[in-house]
């Protein structure tokens, strides 16, 4: 099952390599574009057939309430995706996590805080086609995981260790109750920024929803507390598809419920079959030459976001990662989106 795991995250890079050099249903009346991200009541259990590589937040603890005199330093941590496994393989296709530290004044003891993925990028990026199921089945969590200690060697080697500002205990015990909050009702990750073209003033059809925007949710909580953040670049890595007006669908029932459209089922998962776990190199290197022709050659990509179905009419140049720069904040931000 590792092998396989590997080879789907092997094969989501391989599209995008490659990227670099039916049907639709009727047009929905959601005209709001970035679709807004669904936030739920509260986070459900996870199903037992979804089994992670890596277990999530081993070491994760409570996040500890401060003394209102705590002087807290912040620290901007980032690093290639899977540093631990490939050094930093990923790093030279800008493919970088986001966390951020902490460091108490008072304890002198400091602390890691990150938001990713419960089963790995690949489960979260692409289902699994079950037997019996009609359905496509998703083990598609991610959440926020606090533990004590930084590594510095992790963060440094290949990425960022910084201090970017310093805040008080009070203003860290408020954002330890917003994290509580977010982690409890933001709770599928979302891999795919899709806008309509590479363009800065580009119509973005869908935002993703993983670690840097965590992060950028949460220095936007501090600067709302008052903190105040130096003058230094940040960067954050978005994997980015590129189409025409999306096309809703419509949700698992609509869609392949005893209802459902048979003929939209059977394609979209027909669209998802060659994104399967692979476990020979023969396999794998077939099922990409599949994705090829569909998503560039056939100009069709089958998006699930907010537990409902899209179509993108895919256009040139189809999926690029980049790279850019968000700045810090600089104040507090009257609305607080994702």
């Amino acid at each position: 099952m590792g092998a396989a795991r590997c080879c789907r995250l092997l094969l989501l890079l391989a599209a995008a390599v490659w990227s670099l050099c039916f049907p639709a249903g009727s047009r929905s009346p959601q005209r709001r574009w970035p679709v807004p991200y669904r936030r739920f009541d509260y986070r459900p259990k996870t199903d037992p057939y979804c089994q992670a590589r890596y277990t999530f937040c081993p070491t994760g603890s409570a996040i500890p309430i401060m003394k209102e005199e705590d002087v807290i330093e912040v620290y901007r941590l980032q690093a290639p995706v899977w540093e631990f496994k490939y050094g930093d393989l990923l790093g030279h296709l800008k493919i970088m996590h986001d966390a951020v530290g902490f460091k108490s004044s008072l304890t002198g003891k400091n602390y890691t805080m990150e938001w990713y993925e419960l089963f790995q990028l690949g489960n979260c990026t692409f289902p699994h086609l079950r037997p019996g199921m009609e359905a496509p089945f998703w083990c598609n969590q991610g959440a926020a995981c606090f533990y004590e200690g930084i590594d510095d060697a992790h963060w440094k080697e290949n990425g960022t260790l910084v201090l970017v500002t310093t805040i008080s205990g009070t203003m860290f015990n408020e954002m330890a109750k917003w994290v509580r909050h977010d982690n409890e009702t933001g709770i599928y990750y979302e891999t795919w920024t899709v806008q309509a073209s590479p363009d800065k003033q580009s119509v973005v059809w869908f935002d993703s929803y993983e670690c840097s925007k965590f992060i950028l949710r949460t220095y936007q909580k501090l600067a709302d507390l008052g903190a105040v953040f130096k003058k230094i670049q940040t960067n954050y890595t978005s994997i980015i598809l590129f189409s025409g007006e999306p096309v809703y669908l419509g949700n698992e029932t609509s869609i392949f419920g005893p209802v459902g459209n048979k003929t939209l089922a059977a394609a979209i998962r027909d669209f998802y079959y060659p994104f399967k776990p692979h476990r020979t190199v023969r396999e794998f290197f077939v099922d990409l030459l599949k994705i090829i022709d569909r998503v560039i050659l056939s100009h069709q990509f089958y998006l699930f976001y907010n537990l409902e179905y899209w179509f993108l009419p895919m256009k040139f140049p189809y999926l690029k990662i980049i790279y850019e720069e968000v700045p810090l904040p600089t104040g507090i931000k009257t609305s607080f989106d994702v």
